[in-house]
């Protein structure tokens, strides 16, 4: 799939440990051939919705399939950012730090720039591949305390140990696995003189399984406090089905998970020409809803211990951030320092709330006929109602996904059609080979019997 995407604006972010990372913009009103912004300046009180976008391994804003991603959901009004990975987008790596399959602090502190820059705009999250695997853990770490509305996750690994020993299994997975390898054999390469002097390689072999265990998204599902959509495919040769945590997403009323028969890995196609997504096309309605609905998550302002006050900004005036020594972010602009910020925020917010339960009580008081007078059949009534209205919430997703689900089953056929044009060669080859074997093992005896 061709597809060319032209991103308008490129933000360099420096963090506290000499490292670069690259955000590349697509606004909604390039797409739309509409003029909205001056100079492609978000204004700080703008309240149209981002969504951010976190590649997979090896994968950035030049990605075709991210490309088709970011162009699709600018035509849907919103505005949209790739977040490179250190190291890659053109950017050089310029600390001692790469990033990883579960390394979050990067996300985390785009996030919260993103979130202070322009806090009217919802901010959505989707992420792909190992970049869903470092979104979920991201989400199941922060939990509530979190300024995202929503969240998706594509083909994610879920079970890096259990991936591992997927990827070595048969034919298929093994050139999958050589094609990664490629990609990060050519990552290393490009920062070969900063990988040369810090690899441990004996090390790195010895722990190899423990990095898997840690990093694995699945130990995250439960603490998932957001809405989340997940979409596998039970045929991915990348990211195995058996790695998938049903149990766990089911448990976890904040996560609906998606699964089809087919799709492969980030793929998906629709059409004669297999020129559309249909990944996308969900994640783009799933978003729709929410940011329709009262069900986008919403973040009170809270303090967060550890956070630094920001520094003076650069003489370029990038939007650089800051990273404190035990892992907290701040950012750099001429703002309010945080600390002055969450403690005017919380003079008013307690009271607020405060405010806001005493009025409830009053009207619940008020409401409660006098024979009825108990507050725990109260609670009762409003617990009941609220698991009503989310489950008519997650009810009304999953029938959307389901209808699409029915509509992608039309163009099934021609993923077979794409799959042989394009592989064939390799398949025949692999045929040959197969066939070949067997007739082998079959004996002249057998034969003159038969």
């Amino acid at each position: 799939m061709i597809f060319t995407c032209p991103f308008n604006v490129r933000q360099m972010f420096r963090l506290s440990d000499g490292g670069t990372v690259a955000l590349d913009w697509l606004m909604s009103s390039d797409v739309m051939g509409h003029a909205v912004y001056i100079d492609n300046v978000i204004p700080k009180d703008d309240k149209t919705p981002i969504v951010l976008v976190i590649p997979g391994l090896t994968s950035d804003s030049n990605s075709p399939y991210l490309k088709h991603l970011v162009y699709n959901t600018a035509k849907c009004g919103w505005n949209v950012v790739v977040s490179n990975h250190r190291g890659l987008g053109g950017v050089s790596v310029t600390s001692d730090c790469f990033y990883n399959a579960g390394w979050t602090d990067d996300v985390r502190i785009i996030i919260h720039h993103l979130h202070r820059e322009y806090p009217s705009a919802p901010l959505f999250v989707v992420g792909t591949s190992i970049g869903a695997n470092v979104l979920v853990k991201f989400l199941g770490e922060d939990g509530e305390n979190i300024p995202i509305a929503g969240a998706v996750a594509i083909c994610s690994p879920w079970d890096l140990l259990i991936g591992d020993r997927f990827i070595g299994r048969r034919l298929v997975q093994k050139l999958y696995d050589r094609a990664l390898t490629i990609g990060l054999q050519g990552y290393a390469q490009l920062h070969q003189p900063r990988y040369s002097r810090l690899a441990n390689w004996e090390g790195i072999v010895k722990t190899v399984d423990t990095y898997y265990r840690r990093n694995s998204s699945t130990n995250y599902v439960d603490k998932v406090a957001v809405p989340l959509l997940c979409i596998s495919a039970l045929d991915d040769p990348v990211c195995t089905k058996e790695a998938i945590p049903w149990d766990e997403c089911r448990l976890n009323k904040n996560i609906v998970l998606a699964t089809a028969q087919h799709g492969g890995h980030l793929a998906f196609f629709e059409g004669i020409t297999a020129s559309s997504l249909w990944w996308v096309r969900a994640v783009t309605e799933f978003l729709g809803i929410l940011h329709s609905s009262p069900y986008m998550h919403r973040q009170y302002k809270v303090q967060i211990p550890g956070l630094i006050p920001p520094s003076e900004p650069s003489i370029d005036q990038s939007p650089y951030i800051s990273v404190a020594e035990d892992g907290m972010v701040a950012a750099v602009a001429n703002e309010p320092t945080r600390t002055d910020e969450f403690e005017d925020s919380s003079e008013i917010i307690k009271p607020t709330i405060a405010m806001a339960k005493e009025d409830r009580d009053q009207q619940l008081r008020e409401s409660v006929p006098n024979d009825v007078p108990s507050e725990s059949q109260t609670h009762e009534q409003k617990s009941s109602t609220c698991n009503a209205s989310c489950h008519g919430a997650t009810s009304l997703i999953k029938r959307r996904l389901e209808q699409l689900t029915r509509h992608s089953k039309k163009s099934i056929w021609l993923l077979a059609y794409v799959a042989i044009v394009t592989s064939w060669p390799l398949v025949g080859s692999a045929f040959y080979f197969f066939f070949k074997r067997k007739i082998k093992n079959i004996s002249p005896s057998r034969l003159q019997k038969k």
